[in-house]
């Protein structure tokens, strides 16, 4: 029945439940609750025992009342002068003034008082147990015989051992310290308590002697005071004198009790103090908190600490001249190992880092770190965990718990998997591994050595490495490693102030030209975002922070300006031989940077620098360069040309229908992971059902089973992983961007095993790229750096099968890129080996650079990010511009990476300078370096061997067959050992019978003469070719396109980041841009052409771009 109210005249009667509910209250009984604590015994333990501050009180108390009674024990035996005599009497009885003893009297009573109170109040019903406690036992010998004094006055002088109050001061003081630590809420240290402890026994000990040894001799020589300090102290450290002796026989007995009971106590302490210390070293003791206050201390946060780990993040952190004042606080859950202690004994770090073993999730431990005092927290992840989520699962807790603990603190958390990543969007910070790592190797395959070029620009160098090289190559790679990214205001700055009011692409070039400087970026003052080249539309402004590349800072750079008539005498041509030094010199020593500037006033921006020489008829004269402009002019920038795919212009109408019906630009639909950056990239315009995702498998739709059958136009990229991890999803958006051209959308295959069969099936032998990503399966070894074993030997295997195959791998460990494409018998292997164990000996923290497969990019390991994380603290853009870089954010209005390939029409341009001013003043686009690829001598022996089989296959005539095999063998008597047993027995069986064989007639004899000779001839590529076509035609896969002896392993290839102006191009470099972004052109009041974007438009980015 539902309530209703009933009207009564003007007022409502409420029904009648509520009525009972309110004469219910009117009964209700309140409740008192722990009134056992209102008892006076439970009042009195509460002041007494419960209470911290009032007990810490009495325990004072107490203490101050044990010194003062042993304070009258000495004072009564300095006023005594006792009778000559040897009685024993004078061992029983003493002088003892009246004030002295009423004193005496006071203590005794008021101690034992308090002793029988504390006992009532601790008794839990064992009367025993409280009067065969030692202290009481001690209490009632110094009290109770006071206070018989008083009914007996006879009793006044009678010789009490107050002395041995020390014993229950020293029992009092314990209580103490506990008390003051539990009131100060402070964990107590047991270093200090057993400290306390063992000093407090050894005075004890000391002052029992000293009283004892006084009265026993008070009928024997009479020893005062100090001399029984003497002798007691004389005794004990051994030294012994015997000047002082004790004569009577009971002092003689009290003084071998004594010692013994020495030799039973002090061990005992100093056993357990030992084994505190030790385990204070293992723990790492506190920080201290008055150092945390007046020094500056970062956390390191880690799970595991391993000595690769913790030099990179040393080595990178140091490398800054502001931080070389702070201290480095490890805190780890588990114990030092016996390397990382090795290293942190080093005077360098010893005096700098601090280990403490302990748990982020604990307070005690992160205030014993000081975190609410650190300047930074870093928190990095285990990636050698098996169970990679679960190793997130553990940083995602203790990111919370410094939260917790210290708001305030800056923290910076690696993290490893993307999904995860939005549980730590508070921490100021955050590296997602498998963000960068996807999203480098795909960049890697659209712009060579992506990954070599950014783990240059994210670690420290002064750009030395190599420079005592005699190659080259090696000197100008390890000058332009040192070069990074740094930040300025634009009116503070001496290289960018002169461009206020000026165009972006203007200042960017003028700055190079000038200074060697690249300015790749921009923020304005009231935006949080960095632009990457915003083109030359953007006007510079005098509170603009510019980012730009350099050996280093502007502040630690001194300019040096050179009088033009000095340099008027000497001729400036470019045609003085390839890739000289830089005109600018740089001296980066302690720091600081000497540049040469030169002088620009008589001359414009298309002066002679760039200008192409007059010589020559006007056949051969090529256009020359456009200056660029300071404001860029309207109508010299077409929105067209920067926004239309050129590459469609190349297509008939009916390929432009098909590829638009196919094809439109938009964000993807869906997110794989919270927290992905939408991205505007192509994508299909009807979802592709699952089952035709197989490519190895038939469906409904379509019957194709291999990569060959489904004639993609473009090579395909090969994606070998363990899972198809959210991750991915990074890999795919860069090379889906929306400012790539249809025609160069290469198809992506993602392998997820790598069996010989499943490799050919999914079209290796005509494949772009492949990339061999680390397996978290493999991540974890028994023995440290074989974690990456199963990787490297199967990227050992595809590159002797597959020569021709570009093959980019990720490993766990960086040291172990030395055993990618390992060839062992390699001088110039060797020899770059030599020389990065050099680089290493001279403290370089990049020694790695010159391995080959690093230099060209062919393999990174995600480890070497780590140090972005570190760098963020001093350069707190550095993870934003590496995204933007990366393409895993965008921003409106910023540039993106791409590169362009140098061909022989561009070999006018001749410099970098003049490449500069040509994209400057035409694209816009802004270069920040050169990948370079040099041609490596032949010096393996398998190259002879091919070469010699190849002369001796082109005759065949019988008198001629024996010289070309003896030049055979010379060519290879000295490499035998180069190829597999099986092999060299068959070729001795084969040269046996072409020389001593019968000789047969007709076809058969012809037969067996050719397979012997085919069997002599092979070199072990070409075996190895033969299987890969053989496995080929067994699983009916088609041969045509597979060329075993197309490969670049007589190459290296380098980078050159922000090279100096006057570096020479060279044919086939490929150059890195920040291309602006095409959108930023649209004009606001045409939306109907935004939407034309999204579905044809495109700008031109084709690798080859012809200038």
């Amino acid at each position: 029945m539902s309530p209703q109210l009933v009207p009564c005249g003007s007022t409502f009667v409420p029904f009648p439940r509520l009525q009972s509910s309110i004469s219910d209250s009117r009964e209700r009984v309140q409740v008192e609750f722990y009134m056992n604590e209102n008892t006076f015994k439970e009042r009195l333990k509460l002041f007494f025992i419960k209470n911290q501050r009032s007990s810490l009180r009495i325990r004072l108390f107490n203490f101050s009342l044990k010194l003062l009674s042993c304070l009258l024990y000495i004072i009564r035996v300095l006023l005594e002068n006792p009778s000559q005599g040897n009685e024993w009497s004078h061992i029983f009885w003493v002088n003892r003034s009246l004030p002295l003893w009423g004193l005496q009297v006071l203590v005794a009573l008021i101690s034992l008082f308090e002793t029988i109170l504390l006992g009532y109040l601790s008794y839990k019903g064992n009367i025993w147990e409280q009067i065969l406690r030692i202290p009481f036992i001690l209490e009632i010998i110094n009290a109770v015989p006071f206070i018989i004094s008083i009914f007996w006055p006879s009793l006044r002088n009678l010789f009490v051992p107050v002395f041995l109050n020390c014993w229950l001061a020293k029992h009092a003081l314990e209580n103490m310290i506990n008390d003051l630590h539990r009131a100060i809420q402070r964990t107590q240290s047991a270093m200090f308590n057993q400290v306390l402890i063992l000093i407090s026994t050894l005075l004890c000990l000391i002052f029992t002697c000293i009283c004892g040894i006084q009265h026993l001799e008070r009928i024997g020589k009479k020893l005062n005071l100090f001399d029984s300090l003497y002798f007691c102290i004389v005794t004990f450290s051994t030294v012994g004198f015997g000047d002082v002796t004790p004569e009577t026989w009971s002092s003689k007995l009290f003084v071998v009790a004594m010692i013994c009971v020495a030799l039973v106590v002090l061990p005992i302490q100093f056993e357990q103090l030992a084994y505190l210390w030790m385990e204070r070293q293992k723990s790492g003791g506190n920080y201290s908190r008055h150092r945390a206050q007046t020094e500056k201390h970062v956390v390191l946060c880690v799970s595991s600490l391993k000595i690769d780990l913790l030099m990179d993040f040393l080595n990178e952190f140091y490398a800054h001249p502001r931080l070389q004042d702070y201290y480095v606080v490890i805190l780890c859950p588990t114990e030092m190992d016996v390397q990382v202690r090795r290293i942190l004994q080093i005077p360098m770090w010893s005096q700098r880092v601090i280990y403490l073993q302990g748990s982020a999730l604990k307070d005690q431990d992160l205030l014993r770190a000081k975190m609410d005092d650190a300047e930074a927290c870093f928190i990095l992840s285990s990636r050698c965990e098996v169970d990679r989520t679960s190793s997130d699962h553990q940083t995602i807790l203790r990111a919370w718990a410094v939260k917790d603990f210290a708001p305030n603190c800056p923290l910076y958390v690696q993290i490893l998997k993307p999904e995860n990543k939005f549980h730590i969007k508070f921490a100021d910070h955050v590296v997602c591994e498998e963000e960068f790592k996807y999203a480098m190797l795909a960049l890697n395959c659209i712009c060579p050595a992506t990954s070599t070029l950014i783990t240059l620009l994210v670690h420290t160098s002064r750009g030395q490495e190599g420079q005592q090289s005699p190659e080259q190559w090696q000197k100008m790679y390890g000058r332009c490693s040192g070069n990074e990214v740094y930040h300025i205001v634009l009116e503070e700055s001496t290289f960018f102030a002169e461009y206020e009011g000026k165009s972006f692409t203007y200042a960017s070039f003028h700055a190079h030209k000038k200074f060697g400087v690249c300015l790749i970026g921009i923020r304005r003052e009231d935006n949080k975002n960095i632009l990457l080249n915003p083109g030359p539309r953007y006007i510079m402004n005098a509170t603009d922070t510019c980012f730009y590349i350099n050996i280093t800072k502007e502040e630690n750079s001194a300019f040096k300006n050179h009088d033009h008539q000095k340099k008027s005498n000497v001729p400036r041509s470019f045609y003085h031989g390839p890739s000289r030094l830089p005109v600018h010199s740089i001296i980066a020593s302690m720091g600081t940077v000497a540049i040469d500037l030169q002088d620009t006033s008589c001359r414009s921006a298309s002066g002679p620098t760039l200008s192409l020489p007059t010589e020559g008829s006007k056949e051969v004269r090529r256009p020359s360069i456009a200056p660029v402009l300071e404001v860029a002019d309207t109508s010299s920038i077409q929105t067209c040309d920067l926004l239309s795919d050129q590459s469609e212009d190349e297509t008939t109408p009916d390929e432009e229908m098909s590829s638009n019906l196919e094809y439109a630009k938009g964000y993807p639909p869906y997110s794989p992971y919270i927290g992905s950056s939408p991205t505007f990239c192509h994508l299909l315009h009807e979802k592709v059902p699952f089952c035709c995702l197989r490519l190895d498998k038939s469906c409904q739709h379509n019957y194709y089973e291999d990569a060959k059958a489904y004639g993609f136009k473009n090579k395909l990229i090969i994606v070998a992983a363990e899972t198809a991890g959210n991750g991915l999803y990074n890999f795919i958006v860069p090379l889906r961007a929306y400012y790539r051209p249809k025609k160069e959308l290469n198809p992506v295959i993602l392998l997820l095993d790598n069996p010989l069969d499943d490799l050919l099936r999914c079209g290796v032998t005509f494949a772009a790229n492949m990339v061999v990503v680390d397996k978290e399966s493999t991540m974890s070894a028994e023995e440290d750096y074989m974690a990456d074993a199963k990787t490297i030997v199967n990227v050992q295997t595809l590159f002797r099968l597959f020569s021709s195959l570009s093959i980019i791998t990720e490993l766990t460990h960086p040291a172990n890129m030395r055993f990618m494409q390992f060839r062992a018998k390699d001088c110039y292997s060797l020899a770059l080996s030599k020389l990065e164990k050099k680089e290493r000996e001279r403290g370089s923290n990049l020694a790695f650079i010159f391995r080959l497969p690093f230099a060209a990019g062919r393999v990174f390991s995600i480890s070497m990010l780590d140090t972005l994380l570190y760098q963020s603290f001093v350069k707190d853009y550095m993870i934003s511009i590496t995204r933007l870089l990366l393409g895993l954010d965008t921003t409106p209005g910023s540039g993106f990476l791409c590169s362009m390939k140098i061909t022989e029409d561009d070999l006018w341009i001749r410099t970098y300078a003049r490449l500069y001013q040509k994209l400057c003043s035409s694209t816009g686009d802004v270069p920040i370096g050169i990948y370079r690829t040099e041609s490596q001598k032949l010096t393996t022996s398998e190259s002879q061997i091919s070469i010699s089989v190849e002369e001796w296959e082109d005759t065949k005539d019988a008198k001629e067959q024996g010289h070309h095999r003896s030049n055979h063998r010379n060519s290879t008597s000295s490499d035998q050992s180069d190829h597999p047993l099986l092999r060299r027995k068959s070729m001795q069986w084969a040269r046996r019978l072409s020389r001593k064989g019968p000789k047969h007639s007709g076809r058969t004899a012809e037969k067996m003469t050719q397979q012997r000779l085919n069997l002599y001839r092979r070199s072990e590529r070409q075996e190895l070719a033969e299987l890969v076509k053989n496995r080929m035609k067994h699983l009916g896969l088609s041969t045509v396109g597979y060329d075993e002896m197309n490969d670049h392993q007589n190459t290296l290839s380098y980078i050159l980041i922000n090279p100096s102006p006057d570096t020479r191009l060279e044919l086939n470099d490929v150059v890195y841009l920040i291309r602006p972004d095409p959108l930023a052109y649209l004009p606001n009041s045409e939306p109907s052409r935004k939407n034309s974007i999204c579905n044809t438009m495109v700008q031109d980015s084709r690798e080859e771009t012809q200038l």
